[in-house]
């Protein structure tokens, strides 16, 4: 994208938020009766009306602002989600929606990019990243029915939403597997198979990293109270976030990868109930008791955050369920103490984080204690014990009688 475009899609992007934030103020003020979709979308004319920097912002893009804002308060209101709020300049993502899959004009030009056409920002080459029904290979029941322009760290990407018909998927008859997910292997199968990962930085790009840092911190420490940020600093943050976004990159793509290979292998899949939440909790402690191992634990919360065990578990949650499959989740404690042998929970066996020897005197097994553990996830559900399957994301729903008074 050119630097005119970059400044045209920044501009939308702040427009379609402010739209947001205009839209929420004006719920908050309306009495009940007046919430409709009809006079919000006279409220949105209005303020394009009167707002000049509003206009840069497409009508149908803003239309998309005002359904989305909609559909958060029946999320809500159905407790699949919290309430609306404002957005924030500076932690909110920047995006920009475009409906109608007519005006994109997507062409294919070369066998790694193409060409498609941004409302007020012309034509925009693209990075083709998969196969996209456009020219003949669009029909009624696969066609390209709009876009949204996401900006993260490394720039604006582009998101078509397609509409394709999908045939239930067969069965899968493959074999049952048992997950064991930790930090020095990242995921170990009940069959013995592990998927390991590197570095997401490389040598370099980690020292220029630490460097970014310390330079940050030492600008931040000579700032004043209340001073503004400098350019400088701000410039510092923006590489920071750069090499960041680098770094998650290549663990998505990781991710990717490995969870659609265990997808395509196994029909039943295996995986903990973790709750994540609890293990990454701090271990400071208060000033009257304090905590032991502060540092120790805080390097393991960060190994265990970056990870990302529940992104993995949520790739695996649709990608079984897209090849035929199933996702199961068992109860976590004891998995890595039992002996998948003999059934034992014996205090030493886990000698070390790799290495696992029951202490039964009538067992001795030794073996790898992430393969352990993985067969007793796997064993848990053989047994029935498992929980129900998996179907996504948990979500708490809230009681009818505590919905916000301001969704009423």
């Amino acid at each position: 994208m050119s630097p005119a475009g970059v400044r045209t899609a920044d501009d939308q992007a702040h427009a379609a938020r402010t739209m947001w934030n205009l839209l929420h103020t004006w719920w908050r003020m309306m009495p009940k009766e007046k919430r409709t979709l009809g006079h919000a979308d006279a409220a949105i004319r209005q303020a394009r009306e009167d707002i000049d920097f509003l206009a840069v912002l497409p009508a149908q893009a803003a239309q998309a602002v005002l359904k989305t804002y909609f559909q958060a308060w029946k999320n809500c209101w159905e407790g699949r989600a919290d309430a609306p709020n404002f957005k924030a300049r500076f932690r909110t993502v920047m995006s920009v929606d475009i409906p109608q899959g007519r005006d994109l004009n997507i062409v294919r030009v070369h066998r790694r990019w193409g060409m498609v056409n941004i409302p007020k920002a012309g034509r925009v080459r693209f990075r083709w990243t998969k196969d996209l029904p456009v020219g003949k290979r669009a029909n009624a029941e696969n066609r390209i029915t709009g876009a949204r322009l996401i900006k993260d760290t490394l720039g604006w990407h582009i998101a078509f939403r397609v509409q394709t018909l999908e045939v239930t998927p067969e069965p899968h008859q493959g074999p049952d597997v048992g997950i064991d997910v930790g930090v020095t292997v990242p995921i170990a199968l009940s069959d013995g198979e592990t998927y390991e990962h590197g570095e997401w930085l490389a040598g370099k790009e980690k020292a220029k990293l630490l460097r970014l840092e310390q330079r940050a911190a030492q600008r931040k420490r000579h700032r004043k109270p209340r001073e503004r940020t400098s350019g400088r600093l701000h410039r510092t943050y923006d590489q920071i976030a750069g090499l960041r976004a680098k770094a998650k990159r290549r663990a998505l793509d990781w991710q990717h990868r490995t969870t659609t290979t265990i997808a395509r292998t196994y029909g039943t899949v295996v995986v903990e109930a973790l709750t994540i939440t609890n293990m990454v909790k701090s271990a400071r402690g208060t000033i009257e008791a304090p905590g032991r191992n502060v540092a120790r634990k805080s390097g393991l919360n960060r190994s265990i955050s970056g990870e990302a065990w529940g992104r993995t578990v949520t790739m695996l949650v649709y990608k079984t369920a897209r090849h035929g499959g199933t996702l199961v989740k068992a109860p976590a404690p004891g998995t890595s103490l039992r002996c998948s042998v003999c059934g034992v929970t014996t205090p030493g066996s886990r000698e070390s984080q790799a290495v696992f020897v029951c202490k039964n005197p009538d067992c001795g097994w030794s073996g790898n204690a992430d393969h352990n553990a993985a067969r007793n996830v796997l064993h848990l559900y053989r047994m029935g014990l498992a929980l129900i399957p998996a179907a996504g994301r948990a979500v708490v729903r809230r009681a009818k009688r505590v919905k916000p008074a301001a969704a009423r």
